[in-house]
């Protein structure tokens, strides 16, 4: 090998060197840095140097990520069993916890929140889990973001997305529903009766204390049936025109 070669080879050697020491830090990264195994902390955005051999970095990403939580088989408190899954929102806020605290803290955290999930979930009846979605969201992302703070982690969001239940239990379920509002049907029935009853008390009690008002219902009763097509009226006789025929009482 001559001479010349062996320059050209120190020169591409020695870029190849120093091209690895430079690392490009995007806004959303970290760069956590470790010099002979020991933890030097975490540097921002930029252009930034390591030292080949002696440091070692792992790049962070510190943007929120979404999770989906596979669907989760869970025995409610009224031993109803569900299928729930959910998607869990969170981000990295201490890149240094989240290397030295935790291996794999994206695996880590879902698996805390698939077991979050089933305690939960586990410990309401069917109807809170259904009406009250967000009182479950808000229980699971409480426990889950105080367990997740010694790694580093925040845990911003959690949304249950589908809560499958057996074809019986569905089944069950419509005819509940569907015998409530029958039940609510009659109520409003028995109330438009007792309205309408409440209201021929009251019209009676007037025409009771004014005579004259009967009359007046007996012409527009005349009035209504002249209207209709009807091939015979009768017209019902007062009383008090007869009573100049009668025999008077002795």
């Amino acid at each position: 090998m001559g001479i010349i070669q062996i320059v050209v080879f120190i020169i591409v050697a020695f870029f190849i060197v120093f091209k690895s020491c430079w690392r490009i830090v995007a806004e959303y990264e970290r760069l956590v840095v470790f010099t002979l195994g020991r933890l030097n902390g975490a540097r921002g955005p930029g252009l930034r140097f390591i030292i080949p051999g002696i440091q070692r970095s792992i790049t962070m990403d510190t943007r929120t990520i979404t999770m989906d939580i596979p669907p989760q088989d869970i025995i409610t408190k009224d031993n109803v069993s569900v299928k729930v899954n959910a998607v869990v929102y969170f981000r990295v806020i201490d890149v240094n916890k989240a290397i030295t605290e935790v291996e794999n803290y994206q695996y880590a955290t879902n698996q805390l929140a698939q077991t979050t999930l089933r305690s939960v979930c586990g410990e309401a009846e069917l109807d809170d889990l259904l009406s009250g979605r967000e009182t479950m969201n808000h229980k699971i992302q409480d426990q889950l973001d105080g367990q997740t703070d010694p790694w580093g982690i925040k845990v911003s969001l959690v949304e249950l997305k589908h809560i499958d239940l057996a074809p019986e239990m569905q089944r069950a379920m419509a005819k509940q529903a569907e015998a409530e509002r029958e039940r609510r049907a009659k109520i409003i029935n028995s109330q438009g009766e007792f309205q309408s009853a409440q209201k021929l008390l009251e019209a009676a009690q007037i025409i009771d204390q004014a005579p004259s008002a009967l009359h007046l219902r007996y012409l527009q009763t005349l009035r209504e049936i002249s209207t209709e097509n009807s091939s015979t009226v009768i017209f019902p006789l007062p009383m008090d025109l007869l009573k100049a025929f009668l025999p008077k009482d002795k």
